[in-house]
């Protein structure tokens, strides 16, 4: 039943307890299938995230964490010292296409590092 459905990462248990009726092997296959209900189960999409590093100018830190609330990406960690270091979390995929959006948003003064 989970592989027609084609799901990844889940574990179903199924308890029966003997009831006295023997069902067979078609019987029995019938019998978990019916118990494990995908129909209603909610599906959620698991999506690789990663790390990158942003360090700026302060004069560029409210542009980019505009930058951050738009794109599906959450601030991780803040470091402050002579420059801001933001940590974001966002999509895996979606780093290396970020990393050039950001350096274009500075006008190439961000410098980006992916992490893992």
């Amino acid at each position: 039943m989970l592989r027609h459905h084609e799901v990844d990462g889940v574990l179903a248990a199924v308890v029966r307890y003997y009831g006295g009726i023997k069902l067979g092997a078609g019987g029995l296959v019938r019998a978990y299938t019916d118990a494990i209900a995908m129909q209603l189960a909610e599906r959620v999409e698991h999506i690789e995230r990663g790390l990158i590093g942003i360090e700026i100018d302060y004069a560029d830190e409210a542009r980019v964490r505009r930058w951050i609330e738009q794109n599906e990406a959450e601030l991780a960690d803040t470091p402050y010292a002579m420059t801001v270091r933001l940590v974001v979390r966002m999509p895996a995929a979606a780093r290396e296409a970020a990393a050039a959006e950001l350096r274009d948003l500075t006008n190439g003064r961000a410098i980006v590092e992916l992490q893992l």
